[in-house]
């Protein structure tokens, strides 16, 4: 694990001061109603890390909303390893952590381009290879800001029905669609159930943009801090299973963050994208999976929706917010 820095980190300079979405959730509702797309089936994806897994069991719908938003000032110098000689260290907090400070700081509106999706294995490599791109340069800055060690996660594409990790040996089974593990994002085609889910960028891009979520944390010390207190209230206790659901509902809502700041922006990520990620949030958590460790299927859909409509980091700090926001 990693050590918090010895000294105080400098304070952040002042965050944005662009207005918020003003898309209201009457006319986000509105065009749920109107759109008509629906998609069956079982997706499943894995964030892991320090030889612990939690799987995100999702049963799947697409389409329909609005938002975009802003950023923090770029940090400077290139990505460092966490205690390298510039000094970039995990922060090993929750609640107050420094990223998790500044009521305006979000991510930068960007244009992501990506590649035409299509359903088979190199093409789906390119996409999620240019969405790395677009992830890193839509949180590098942002981490490197806050003198964070960022680098980008290594994408692995594995073909077969298993694959070796730090973490273990996977198995892909009936849909293991991404998985995390110690700096390691793997995304295995066949998980992704491309049969099921059809011509759905938004929904695989939504998916992907979670998994780097837990990078983030990862990166940030977030994930670490979390990890300690799953191990000391032991991970099937009340307590354990209730960080977890912190952990990953603001995987979710750091999800929401990048389509919001990418959604018409000139590049790939389209309204309709967004509106097919924005409602296939509402068929994954437990409600789905009958697990209890990643928040009701309503809970899952409101923390990605708070992201993508404000685009404002210290409203994903789901380590402060009432226990009955994460249940």
């Amino acid at each position: 694990m990693s050590q918090q820095p010895s000294g105080p980190l400098p304070p952040p300079a002042p965050g944005p001061t662009r207005p918020r979405s003003k898309a209201s959730r009457q006319v986000i509702a509105l065009s749920l109603g109107l759109a008509a797309v629906v998609l069956a089936g079982l997706v499943v994806y894995v964030a892991v890390t320090k030889g612990k897994q939690s799987a995100d069991t999702v049963a799947q719908n697409p389409p329909s909303t609005t938002a975009p938003a802003s950023h923090p000032g770029a940090g400077n110098g290139a990505p460092a390893a966490s205690g390298s000689a510039t000094g970039q260290q995990k922060i090993l907090r929750l609640a107050d952590h420094p990223i998790l400070s500044d009521p305006e700081a979000g991510l930068k509106n960007l244009s992501c381009v990506l590649p035409t999706w299509r359903n088979d294995q190199a093409a789906a490599e390119e996409f999620f290879t240019a969405a790395g791109h677009c992830l890193d340069a839509a949180w590098g800055p942002f981490l490197l800001h806050y003198r964070l060690p960022f680098v980008p996660p290594a994408l692995h594409f594995p073909t077969g029905t298993s694959f070796q990790t730090d973490c273990g040996s996977i198995k892909v089974g009936i849909a293991t669609a991404a998985y995390y593990c110690e700096n390691n994002l793997y995304v295995p085609f066949r998980g992704l159930q491309t049969d099921q889910y059809g011509n759905n960028p938004g929904v695989y891009l939504a998916l992907f943009a979670h998994e780097y979520g837990h990078h983030v944390q990862e990166v940030a010390g977030l994930m670490d801090a979390a990890w300690e207190r799953i191990y000391a209230a032991g991970q099937s206790s009340e307590a354990g299973q209730e960080m977890a659901r912190r952990k990953e509902l603001q995987a979710q809502c750091f999800s929401g963050m990048f389509l919001g700041a990418h959604v018409d922006r000139g590049g790939s990520v389209t309204r309709e994208m967004y509106e097919k990620a924005w409602k296939d949030q509402e068929t994954r958590g437990d409600n789905t999976s009958g697990s209890h460790d990643h928040g009701t299927n309503a809970h899952y859909a409101s923390w990605w929706r708070t992201g993508a409509e404000d685009n404002r980091i210290a409203e994903c700090n789901t380590f402060s917010a009432p226990a009955t926001e994460v249940s």
